[in-house]
């Protein structure tokens, strides 16, 4: 029961976040965030986003200014979410290296 519930939350996160990415992500050119996969504690407490970064070489960079603006992204999603959840989670964020691990696999395939 308890594992349905956060499927949930982490779903309806992951599309907020994906939202909150896109708008801000809009006013740079040549710069896409995508959450691939969000993990939420037990207690619902802290929620681990993991973003792919296209092109990969700004994802140190975007990372460094997404926990800079921790804060403000989750006052934004606590706005959107206030109606489901009393309790804003913490969030922490991770780069998604796995579109690289399989360009890398292919390349390795092609040789």
């Amino acid at each position: 029961m308890q594992e349905t519930r956060q499927n949930k939350i982490a779903r309806l996160l992951q599309k907020e976040l994906s939202v909150i990415f896109q708008e801000q992500t809009r006013a740079t050119h040549g710069t896409m965030v995508s959450v691939t996969r969000v993990k939420i504690s037990p207690d619902l407490s802290v929620c681990t986003a993991y973003l792919s970064i296209f092109p990969s070489e700004k994802g140190e960079e975007l990372i460094k200014n997404i926990e800079q603006n921790n804060k403000s992204i989750r006052f934004a999603l606590g706005q959107r979410v206030r109606n489901q959840l009393r309790i804003i989670p913490e969030l922490r964020f991770f780069i998604d290296d796995s579109l690289d691990y399989i360009d890398r696999i292919d390349e390795l395939l092609k040789q």
